[in-house]
């Protein structure tokens, strides 16, 4: 499934994508309850099959089996459906898939060639620092350009969400822990990252953390490894590589995170970035108001967004 947080009438919700149209899994399957007589459905639903993101995950696969079956079963009786199940794509606000993760962890220096280009050795361990909900937007967002800096960067980044709870998993189980893959752009404001050893206060602005379009299942995308990234900013190709060159592979991350704390179902991580951001360009190329960026993963889509001056 390619799963995805949706907003319409003010209210955010969680769905998959079926062709141009949005199934709400809640409703959907609160649907096929009534039909097959239930007196409880919407409390069994709302157990089962919640209408927010992290809710849900933490229902672990059998929540996603009975997605599964619910969004079938609303494409089959769309006509006879009792709740609002169905939605034109173009009709609803699609938002990033997950909008509220306990924990957001961000790997540096993972692509070898950007390691290269900044000048530093292949890492032993993995490089990581966080980022915040407040940072997240969702694909069909701008990229708020505040005044704070002159130095915005882009980071194509291929993202992974944990499904279950992990504690010290080996390599060899890992991926049963991935609920599934997606697209983020880790945007920097770069002079600010660089004032100080620690490069949070860089990472963390608002709005720094485009994510999307959805979800897509780790049953659908089995391995996550040999994808190609590519990133554009306005059709210009400035970045691309493939996650085959990862240093460090999404199970190994999963092995290294867990053996540092629990992951819990809804955490997200975003594995780095390749060779080709602003600042290593020569000259150094930064972001500007009006310009867009966008973000192709196979197998995943596109993440695009445009850049716009805030106060």
């Amino acid at each position: 499934m390619k799963l995805v947080s949706y907003t319409v009438n003010g209210i955010t919700r969680i769905g998959c994508i079926a062709g141009e149209q949005v199934i709400d899994l809640n409703y959907a399957y609160r649907s096929q309850l009534e039909a097959a007589g239930s007196l409880r459905a919407a409390h069994i639903a709302e157990a089962y099959v919640p209408a927010d993101m992290v809710e849900f995950l933490q229902g672990g696969e059998e929540s996603m089996s009975l997605a599964r079956e619910a969004a079938d079963y609303a494409v089959q009786h769309a006509d006879t459906l009792k709740y609002p199940a169905i939605f034109n794509a173009q009709d609803v606000k699609i938002e990033a898939p997950v909008l509220t993760p306990g924990k957001m962890i961000c790997v540096g220096h993972n692509y070898r060639e950007h390691i290269l280009e900044m000048k530093r050795e292949l890492p032993e361990f993995p490089v990581v620092f966080a980022k915040y909900a407040s940072t997240i937007i969702g694909p069909q967002d701008d990229i708020p350009f505040y005044p704070i800096s002159e130095q915005l960067d882009y980071e194509a980044e291929f993202a992974f969400v944990i499904g279950k709870r992990a504690r010290n998993v080996s390599q060899a189980d890992a991926l049963n822990y991935v609920a599934g893959y997606t697209i983020a752009n880790d945007v920097t404001y770069r002079d600010i990252q660089r004032r100080t050893i620690q490069w949070m206060q860089g990472k963390a602005v608002d709005g720094s953390a485009p994510m999307g379009p959805w979800l897509v299942t780790s049953d659908e995308l089995t391995d996550p490894s040999g994808l190609e990234v590519v990133l554009t900013v306005n059709g210009e190709e400035r970045q691309r590589s493939n996650t085959a060159n990862l240093v460090f592979t999404v199970p190994r991350l999963v092995e290294f995170l867990s053996g540092l704390m629990t992951l819990e179902p809804g955490d997200v991580i975003l594995t780095g970035t390749p060779g080709g951001v602003g600042v290593a360009r020569e000259p150094q190329v930064f972001l500007k108001d009006g310009d867009v960026v966008r973000i192709e993963i196979d197998r995943i889509g596109a993440l695009e967004n445009k850049v716009r001056k805030a106060d």
